[in-house]
């Protein structure tokens, strides 16, 4: 880090010594010209010359040359800057040359300042948080010390960690009718902000707020022109008519249905070495509900649901594996969609499985696709269950901690009508400890 800080302090001299004798003779050759004109008497009316000078500009009391005022361009007097409210070269806007010039230092002296500081040795404190994979950030943070990307890789791991996190995640969907061979794209964005509450010394609560944003093969114009609006999407890649996309098709894409998910959880893991185990069990409960906020009937479910939730991790020391459960049975909502056709009940199962192998502190392989159950669809139709292989990386993106996933699913087991053939999905997750947040404490 010093070898930065030596660079910067060469670089700046490097950019702004030929800048200021460039603007020396700039202002020395132009002072004959300018001096010709009228009306420019004073620093404040300079401002239209960012180039030239006059001889009245100088006759205050420690501007006497054209050289002292160019290579003062960083400095202020008195005499030079008597406006009422202009009394610093940076904030002498009216003059363009010194306020870029002044902008330029302060850029370069602020880069210089963040290089010495982060090549300042660290306290015997924080070099111990750094050694120390398990270190509570919170303590880290009160210390004035900074987590390592390591620490905060190991925090996102746990999905009911101390940690805040902004799921931003795109799904693609190969969806393929077996009774003709039919093939249609589905994709859906979905964000998740998840981040925890303290309630006491034992418990916290988890909370994910999902909303998601679909794009199906099905036109909602064709399907109201059709007079038939009895198709569900049911969950992402499970639509629930494969007649109406063969015969209708198009696309619609809008907000789909937002989701609430509440899990309780223990603040202590349960240490597993009593079971002859490295590693710790976490799990969590509580229940979800899902609001049908859908801008078209073929994107939502036009129904209220809710239902429990349940989660349950092992972390190991290079083994993730675990599941989220959630199940939705509608108690409120339409019974019939806009064009007037029956809106299906909802009876659906997410099962969230995740298997993880860490190669590194920042980098697994491993993926966690969706198993769905739906009970409302024919027997033939209910169950979806895809097996997947993925790469994540936890990199730094300045002080935040972001992690980059890409997936790849399968449906060794999809609906005979319409289901999910293989899948694609990729995210990224910028993360913060929620030590940072008094209002998570």
């Amino acid at each position: 880090m010093q070898a930065n800080y030596n660079l910067l302090k060469q670089l700046r001299c490097l950019v702004l010594v030929p800048i200021l004798g460039l603007a020396s003779s700039a202002v020395i050759a132009g002072e004959e010209v300018i001096n010709n004109g009228t009306g420019v008497d004073s620093a404040y009316e300079f401002s239209s010359h960012p180039f030239g000078t006059t001889s009245s500009l100088f006759d205050k009391p420690g501007v006497n040359s054209a050289y002292a005022f160019s290579s003062q361009p960083f400095g202020t007097t008195s005499s030079l800057f008597d406006k009422p409210g202009v009394d610093s070269a940076y904030e002498f806007s009216p003059h363009p040359f010194v306020t870029a010039l002044s902008r330029l230092d302060h850029i370069v002296l602020a880069a210089m300042e963040e290089a010495k500081e982060e090549s300042a040795p660290k306290s015997e404190q924080c070099v111990q948080f750094a050694a120390d994979p398990d270190a509570d950030l919170g303590e880290v943070l009160n210390a004035g010390c900074k987590p390592t990307l390591g620490q905060m890789s190991a925090l996102m791991d746990n999905p009911l960690g101390n940690v805040a996190m902004l799921f931003t995640q795109f799904d693609y969907y190969l969806l393929e009718n077996d009774a003709n061979g039919v093939e249609r794209n589905q994709y859906v964005y979905t964000g998740v902000f998840q981040f925890p509450k303290k309630l006491n010394d034992d418990w916290n609560l988890i909370s994910r707020v999902i909303w998601t944003v679909p794009s199906v093969p099905i036109s909602q114009d064709k399907l109201n022109a059709f007079g038939s609006g009895s198709f569900s999407p049911g969950t992402p890649g499970a639509p629930g008519s494969g007649t109406l996309i063969d015969a209708i098709g198009g696309r619609t894409t809008g907000f789909g249905d937002m989701y609430y998910v509440g899990l309780f959880a223990p603040s202590e893991a349960v240490d597993m070495d009593d079971m002859g185990l490295e590693g710790k069990l976490l799990w969590g409960a509580g229940f979800d509900i899902s609001f049908p906020t859908a801008t078209e009937d073929v994107l939502g479910s036009n129904k209220w649901s809710a239902g429990p939730s349940a989660l349950g991790v092992y972390m190991g020391p290079t083994w993730k594996v675990g599941g989220l459960l959630m199940h939705y049975n509608d108690f409120a909502g339409d019974d019939f969609d806009s064009n007037g056709a029956p809106v299906a009940d909802v009876s659906l199962t997410n099962l969230q499985y995740f298997v993880f192998y860490s190669l590194d502190d920042t980098t697994s392989i491993g993926a966690s696709p969706n198993i769905i159950m739906d009970w409302e669809a024919d027997s033939g139709d209910r169950l979806t269950v895809p097996i997947g292989i993925g790469y994540v990386k936890t990199v730094q993106f300045g002080p935040v901690p972001v992690r980059i996933g890409l997936e790849f699913h399968y449906s060794v087991i999809r609906p005979d009508n319409v289901g999910t053939e293989f899948g694609i999905r990729f995210y990224m997750i910028p993360a913060a400890p929620s030590a940072m947040f008094k209002w998570m404490g």
